[in-house]
């Protein structure tokens, strides 16, 4: 929602991978309400990401019409159910492109991915477990073709 969680985070997970991975994409997150709009990512989930050695440097944003405009970018993620409620509503309803971070899990995981911002310090944790697990498919999906062994 405000962009200082799941989705700076997210950001940083999928540059790593797109790094490691050697896939040409570019990847900005971006809240649904403007909340905290210039502000650095949640100082917990900060220290969780540092602890797996990523880098939460983006600024929060917030989401526009124009950004979910067709063509503007080929796949935007949304976290949870309001999100992506959210988004499709600011989209005008039909959007192809926008679709639920879940949907690259498999089924052990929850339908959204949980907001720790009001939870305990593991939840920032488990954000991470599910985005080092999803973004790795997202990337192949995008990618069109087998980019990393899953064995």
């Amino acid at each position: 929602m405000g962009n200082i969680c799941r989705s700076p985070a997210g950001e940083a997970v999928m540059n790593r991978f797109a790094e490691e991975f050697g896939v040409d994409v570019e990847i900005q997150s971006a809240g649904t309400h403007g909340y905290h709009v210039g502000e650095r990512a949640d100082p917990r989930m900060r220290t969780a990401a540092e602890d797996r050695g990523y880098d939460l440097a983006s600024l929060a944003q917030q989401v526009t019409e124009a950004d979910l405009a067709e063509g503007v970018y080929d796949l935007v993620l949304a976290m949870d159910a309001d999100n992506y409620q959210n988004l499709m509503d600011l989209a005008g309803g039909s959007a192809d492109h926008i679709r639920m971070f879940s949907d690259y899990l498999d089924g052990n995981w929850p339908s959204d991915v949980p907001d720790p911002y009001y939870g305990e310090a593991d939840g920032f944790g488990e954000v991470l477990d599910m985005l080092e697990e999803g973004c790795p498919v997202i990337l192949q999906t995008l990618a069109g073709e087998a980019i990393f062994d899953n064995s």
